[in-house]
C-alpha cells in the first residue's frame, strides 16, 4: 500500500470510528440517563468535528504558494486549530452547565443496564487500537496530522475510561450523584486541552516567536559552526506558520571569505535546523564580521 494511500485509510478510519463510538455513546447515555456519558459523547463529537476540519485544513494548506497567497497556505492550519480549540471549549462548558442543574436540581438514572458499561468499555479498546494504528502510520510517513488525530483519541481513551470507572462504582453503590461529579471532572479536563489549543494557535496567528527551547536548539547549531569558521549570528527571528516553521537570522563571516563558502555554510547550517526542527522555510542573510564594513 503507498503512503498517502495508507494515510487516507488511515485518517477515513479515524473518522468512521469516531463517528460509530460517539453514536453509540448518545444512545447509551440517553437510555440510561447518564449526564456523564452524554459528556462524553460531546466530546468526542467535538473531537470528531476538529478532526474533520483539520483534514480539510491539511489539504489546503499542503497547497504550493500561489498569487493570492504567495507565502502559502499554512494558515488555514492555524485558524483551524483556533476554531477547534473554541468548540471542545464550548463542549466543556456546555458539560459542566447541564452537569450542574443535575447536581442542582436531581435527575433519575438507570442503574441497573449494563449498556453504558459496555459501551465505554468498547469505546476504550475501540480507540486504543485505532490510536495505535494512527501512530504507526503517522511514524511511517512521517504525517504530523495523523500524529495530532492519534493524540486526541488518546485522550478519548483517558475521559472514557474515567468515566467506565465512575459508571461501575454507581453500579456497586448506587450513587448516581457521582454522575454528574465525574462528568464535571472530564469537563475540566475537555476545558484544559480547548484553551491549550486556542492559546497555541492564536499565538502562532498573531506571529508569536517559537518556543524558548526551539530557539535555543537553534542558536546551539549555529554556534557549532563558530570552530569552522561562522564568526557569529544576530537578529534571529522564528515563528510557526500551520505545519512549517520560518525562521530568518543573520550569520557573520570573516570578510575575506568567498560568496561560495559562506553559500556552503548556509546550507550546512540549514539542513542541520531541518534535522532537528522540521519543515522550515530558512532565510539567512550574511555579513562581513566587519564593523567599518557594515557602516
Amino acid at each position: 500500500m503507498r503512503k498517502e494511500t495508507e494515510k487516507k485509510f488511515a485518517a477515513g478510519l479515524s473518522i468512521t470510528s469516531n463517528a460509530a463510538i460517539i453514536i453509540l455513546k448518545l444512545i447509551a447515555g440517553i437510555i440510561s440517563g447518564s449526564i456523564s456519558i452524554i459528556s462524553e459523547a460531546i466530546h468526542s463529537l467535538s473531537d470528531f468535528l476538529a478532526s474533520v476540519l483539520t483534514f480539510f485544513a491539511v489539504m489546503r494548506s499542503s497547497e504550493p504558494a500561489d498569487k493570492a497567497h504567495p507565502f502559502g497556505h499554512g494558515r488555514y492550519e492555524d485558524m483551524s486549530g483556533f476554531i477547534e480549540g473554541g468548540l471542545i471549549v464550548f463542549a466543556g462548558l456546555y458539560i459542566i452547565y447541564e452537569a450542574s442543574k443535575k447536581l442542582i436540581f436531581g435527575y433519575t438514572m438507570e442503574t441497573e443496564s449494563f449498556l453504558g458499561i459496555g459501551v465505554m468499555a468498547f469505546a476504550v479498546v475501540a480507540n486504543f487500537l485505532v490510536s495505535s494504528y494512527l501512530f504507526y502510520v503517522a511514524k511511517k510517513t512521517d504525517s504530523v496530522s495523523l500524529y495530532a488525530d492519534g493524540e486526541h483519541l488518546r485522550t478519548d481513551i483517558w475521559s472514557s475510561f474515567g468515566i467506565l470507572i465512575g459508571l461501575i462504582l454507581i453500579k456497586l453503590t448506587g450513587l448516581i450523584i457521582l454522575d454528574p461529579i465525574i462528568a464535571i471532572i472530564v469537563a475540566m479536563f475537555i476545558l484544559h486541552a480547548g484553551v491549550k489549543i486556542s492559546k497555541s494557535t492564536l499565538n502562532n496567528l498573531l506571529d508569536g516567536s517559537l518556543p524558548v527551547e526551539e530557539l535555543a536548539e537553534i542558536e546551539e547549531i549555529i554556534r557549532n559552526f563558530e570552530q569552522k569558521g561562522v564568526k557569529g549570528f544576530k537578529d534571529l527571528k522564528a515563528r510557526r506558520v500551520g505545519p512549517s516553521k520560518d525562521i530568518e537570522f543573520t550569520l557573520l563571516f570573516p570578510k575575506d571569505m568567498t560568496i561560495s563558502e559562506c553559500h556552503n555554510y548556509c546550507d550546512d547550517i540549514e539542513e542541520k535546523i531541518r534535522e532537528r526542527l522540521g519543515n522550515s522555510a530558512i532565510s539567512i542573510h550574511a555579513e562581513p564580521d566587519c564593523p567599518t564594513c557594515r557602516k
